[in-house]
């Protein structure tokens, strides 16, 4: 009996040390702790941590395509986006972030960072009007293609697609990295924050057709290194 009262009084002093520790100094609140991962619903932050990295600060002047830019966000679509961010694009740099392939994103927040990125940069505009589909069943003809590139491109990019005022575009680390999905989008949308001209600005003087951007598309995907990954997402 004496044992028993012995534990109960040792139980009860450790419940009140413990319950005294809430109300130490400095200790913060429960709305001061860190969210966890999964439970970060602010764009800014989500943006911050997951895709500025690649796409910019600013949703632009990143290593990846920009995200403010507007032509791009007319013509991909929530479902062609949010496939891309959950997924990732194989064989390029574009990893998978839904956490169904593996990443860290709930489907909710990949919801609302499509949502965010609309609201943010994609500005009521018809800067789009009339553009290509962002993407095309139909492979292009890489033989048209090295016409239209010659027409179009080789003014920038040197008559051969090794580089003049603007970079190379056939160089092989370069098209390892990236797929057919992106060179589409990059001749559609252009790359604004770096000079790029998108489809309407061609050195040609006239849009590109959507037969011609399949077919340039086909021309530098030709260039590609053989690679065992799929490049067609």
């Amino acid at each position: 009996m004496r044992r028993l009262k012995s534990l109960l009084a040792i139980a009860s002093m450790t419940a009140i040390m413990l319950a005294g520790c809430n109300s130490f100094p400095g200790r913060p609140t429960k709305a001061e702790l860190p969210l966890r991962p999964s439970n970060v619903t602010d764009f800014a932050a989500l943006y911050g941590e997951n895709c500025a990295g690649c796409h910019g600060a600013d949703g632009k002047s990143g290593a990846a395509i920009a995200m403010n830019n507007r032509i791009y966000l007319e013509i991909i679509d929530d479902a062609s986006m949010r496939h891309v961010i959950s997924d990732g694009v194989p064989g390029t740099a574009m990893p998978p972030f839904a956490q169904s392939a593996g990443g860290s994103l709930t489907d909710r927040q990949i919801n609302l960072l499509i949502a965010g990125i609309r609201k943010t940069w994609a500005a009521v505009s018809s800067a789009g009007s009339g553009a290509p589909p962002y993407s095309n069943s139909t492979p292009g003809d890489s033989n048209r293609g090295a016409q239209v590139y010659a027409a179009n491109c080789q003014s920038c990019h040197g008559a051969d697609g090794k580089g003049g005022t603007a970079g190379s575009v056939v160089d092989a680390s370069y098209l390892s990295l990236v797929s057919d999905q992106y060179l589409r989008s990059i001749v559609i949308a252009g790359r604004p924050d770096l000079g790029h001209p998108d489809w309407k600005s061609a050195a040609s003087g006239q849009p590109l057709t959507p037969a011609q951007v399949s077919d340039v598309v086909a021309w530098l995907s030709s260039k590609r290194p053989a690679s065992p990954l799929a490049q067609s997402n």
